[in-house]
């Protein structure tokens, strides 16, 4: 992987980093190059508590948080943002405010590349809209100034649009890192690793495929269709 002046990360939920680019940000962070996670939300609305249940809706949103830390503290992310939107309702946010926010970060830190969704292809409507604000805000920097911007897609069928992924990390390296912050957010992971942990014993492949290697797009600027 290509060392880079600055990372900056921007999802809407704790856990959303961690399933296909934790690999990648604690690749980069032992590459020495700083990385700065922007969450938007505390995912306070989502429907596991638990597995067997352990949280309620009124302690779901401390628990989130402190699951948010710790896998950021397994990354080795120094700068973690939380940014006090609320879960499930990004898509109703104001779009100046949005891109706003978006465009402060990135004056405030320089970097070389964002990670985010890809408008379009990533499933939940506070994915999308978060894609969509990165997208807008990148916009408006010259082409010349433009950090790189490099996209989560795993929407059905995604590929037939807008291809195979154009970036493949290995992040063998971060093989520790990535499961450990997978299992910091337990009250939404907890059933899923021990299901790819038993895999992981099996050696099965493809769960060897998704600890290994991580995938992105580049996003298009010249088939840029973000209204």
């Amino acid at each position: 992987m290509e060392k880079e002046r600055h990372v900056l990360v921007i999802f809407p939920h704790p856990d959303d980093e961690a399933f296909g680019v934790s690999g990648t940000i604690a690749t980069h962070v032992k590459n020495g190059t700083p990385v700065t996670y922007a969450c938007l939300t505390l995912g306070e609305m989502a429907r596991n508590l638990g597995y067997p249940p352990f949280a309620t809706r009124e302690s779901l949103p401390h628990i989130r948080k402190k699951e948010l830390q710790k896998a950021a503290e397994i990354m080795g992310i120094k700068d973690l943002r939380m940014m006090g939107l609320r879960d499930k309702t990004v898509e109703f946010e104001d779009d100046e405010k949005m891109v706003k926010m978006v465009l402060n970060l990135v004056n405030e830190l320089n970097p070389s590349l964002v990670i985010t969704f890809y408008p379009g292809y990533s499933v939940h409507p506070d994915h999308e809209a978060t894609g969509r604000a990165v997208v807008r805000a990148l916009r408006q920097i010259p082409d010349e100034k433009r950090p790189k911007l490099h996209c989560v897609a795993f929407s059905k069928n995604h590929e037939a649009e807008i291809g195979k992924p154009d970036i493949v990390n290995d992040v063998s390296g971060a093989s520790e890192q990535k499961l450990g912050a997978m299992k910091a957010h337990l009250s939404q992971t907890g059933w899923m690793m021990r299901e790819r942990e038993e895999k992981l014993k099996r050696k099965d492949p493809e769960t060897l495929r998704w600890l290994h290697y991580e995938h992105f797009w580049t996003y298009d600027w010249d088939n840029d269709r973000v209204e």
